[in-house]
């Protein structure tokens, strides 16, 4: 296996003194914990699917991302759809998806104008286990008292919205063309159980998997799958990685053993 390296990200929304298997210093006030190949070499391709654990004690921006099809017509490589794995939550957790009535474009963005945006937002009690895919053009933003974990296409492109004030640029105009402001509905949402291994999304671009003990089998377009420990190590041909870290796999991931839960992450890119 390849492990990858954590880029620890401090952020003022971030929490002190997370979870102390992730290596990061109590004081620092953490918001993201990015998960990268160090060694890459000159010129090989970055990896296609971005795996990160988010820490929060205040709501994040409200934003949208670009469709893929939009990425390529303003230069940018990719667009960005992504998902969450609520890992923790801490009492009157909430997170942000969709709006609560269908609205036009304008309309979202004149509430962003006038600070009435979060009356749109259909804010959500978080619970652990809760699983939400969030694709491109989905208006979100997580709210306080959370951990966790995102899946993404790897790309760096935020349309913000709203920002609650914080002194960071907004992005109106670029979000005009790509925002579908409406009530969210995806059929891999769900509350997983928590003690069974499956597939909870295998879609254009990446697909993830909850794992207990060991991994359900993956669809043969699976590639670069990552291997994220939740709670209890996990055994890697010989070898041991622990919550907290990640890898690529190099060999079979029903091989893969753990007295606990484990995330696999993977590129459909090819596909």
């Amino acid at each position: 296996m390849q492990r990858l390296a954590a880029r620890i990200i401090d952020k003022p929304w971030g929490r002190r003194g997370i979870d102390p298997r992730f290596g990061a210093d109590p004081a620092r006030q953490i918001g993201e914990i990015w998960f990268e190949q160090a060694d890459r070499a000159e010129g090989q391709r970055p990896l296609d699917v971005l795996a990160k654990y988010l820490f929060t004690t205040e709501r994040l921006s409200i934003q949208v991302h670009p469709d893929e099809e939009t990425a390529h017509a303003r230069g940018l490589p990719h667009g960005k759809d992504e998902c969450w794995l609520v890992i923790d939550v801490e009492p009157g957790a909430e997170l942000g998806i969709g709006t609560r009535t269908i609205m036009s474009a304008e309309e979202l963005l004149d509430s962003a104008l006038d600070g009435t945006i979060e009356r749109h937002i259909d804010w959500r009690p978080a619970r652990c286990g809760q699983f939400i895919y969030n694709p491109a053009g989905t208006v979100h933003a997580l709210g306080r008292g959370l951990t966790v974990l995102e899946v993404q296409q790897s790309a760096d492109v935020t349309y913000r919205l709203f920002d609650y004030g914080r002194p960071r640029d907004l992005h109106l105009a670029e979000s005009r063309d790509v925002v579908v402001p409406r009530p969210h509905a995806h059929p891999a949402d769900r509350q997983i159980d928590e003690a069974a291994s499956a597939v909870l999304v295998d879609g254009r671009f990446f697909g993830v998997a909850w794992c207990h003990g060991v991994a359900p089998p993956l669809p043969s377009s699976a590639t670069s799958i990552q291997l994220l420990p939740i709670d209890a190590p996990v055994e890697v041909e010989g070898e041991q990685l622990l919550p907290g870290q990640c890898a690529i796999l190099d060999g079979d991931p029903t091989m893969l053993r753990s007295s606990g839960a484990f995330v696999l992450a993977w590129s459909n890119a090819s596909a």
